[in-house]
């Protein structure tokens, strides 16, 4: 399983490179709360998550990075973030990133699940924006603490849907699938 996320422009003020798990502290990171894993669960996800950085690329949570104050240019950041992931083997993408770092990378749509996040307002779905990073970093944790690693769309929606509502759509094979998770 490959965990795609966005920076978040709340980074740590640091002097010296640090690992990028600890830059990064938006809601997201706050969510994942990655320092109360388990080091079961923090090794999964030093296997398993990949950062989109607008400065360094993709990272990994320990590689050391500085703090810094920079919007992506998605076309200077393709081919590094691409020789990055495009090495990676993996059966399963769930993608976290928000559609800013999108067009950074195309993830191959049969084996990447969009995580799309929704709340029902009046009976109504909507999307939303802001809460869904605290979601996304939910979801991200509850993947690393799972018992078992998710090798399928249907083994994704399996294991979030012991926490949320949700539904999975297949990718049509232009678009990849998406799980829309319903925030309660």
């Amino acid at each position: 399983m490959l965990i795609l996320l966005p920076p978040s422009e709340k980074k740590s003020e640091t002097s010296k490179p640090t690992p990028a798990i600890a830059v990064y502290t938006g809601v997201l990171y706050q969510a994942l709360d990655w320092a109360s894993l388990s080091p079961a669960a923090r090794k999964r996800g030093e296997r398993s998550i990949a950062i989109i950085s607008a400065k360094y690329g993709a990272v990994k949570p320990a590689d050391r990075i500085e703090n810094y104050k920079a919007k992506i240019d998605n076309k200077a950041m393709r081919e590094p973030v691409a020789n990055v992931l495009d090495a990676v083997k993996t059966e399963l993408i769930v993608d976290c990133r928000s559609s800013t770092y999108k067009a950074v990378w195309q993830a191959p749509v049969d084996i990447t699940v969009e995580v799309r996040v929704s709340t029902v307002v009046d009976g109504v779905r909507t999307v939303i924006t802001h809460m869904s990073k605290k979601t996304r970093g939910e979801i991200t944790r509850w993947l690393l603490q799972s018992r078992s690693l998710p090798k399928t769309p249907e083994d994704l929606y399996a294991i979030v849907s012991e926490k949320y509502p949700c539904a999975l759509t297949p990718s049509d094979g232009v678009a990849p699938w998406v799980l829309e998770v319903i925030a309660v």
